[in-house]
């Protein structure tokens, strides 16, 4: 083979193998981010499930529904939906 068709050849499999770094980086990037962002929602709805627990146990000592709202950071209407649960 000639010293051009080989310098050839290896650009290629330069590029090639380029692609596919590429390809493997931006699907990790994918599957990390996917990672993240449940992480984040396993966060929020964890935080919201502590909340409703707090919720259930201040109304049941007779906490008035503003303040379980305004502590818990829950809506009234959803303090108030507890109370009939």
């Amino acid at each position: 083979m000639s010293l051009q068709k080989s310098a050839i050849s290896r650009r290629g499999e330069r590029e090639a193998h380029e692609e596919r770094l590429k390809y493997y980086r931006d699907s990790k990037n994918v599957v990390d981010t996917s990672r993240e962002e449940g992480r984040e929602e396993g966060r929020k709805e964890g935080s919201k499930e502590q909340a409703i627990t707090i919720a259930r146990r201040m109304l049941a000592a007779g906490v008035g529904v503003e303040q379980v709202a305004e502590f818990t950071g829950l809506g009234v209407e959803r303090v108030r939906a507890l109370l009939e649960e």
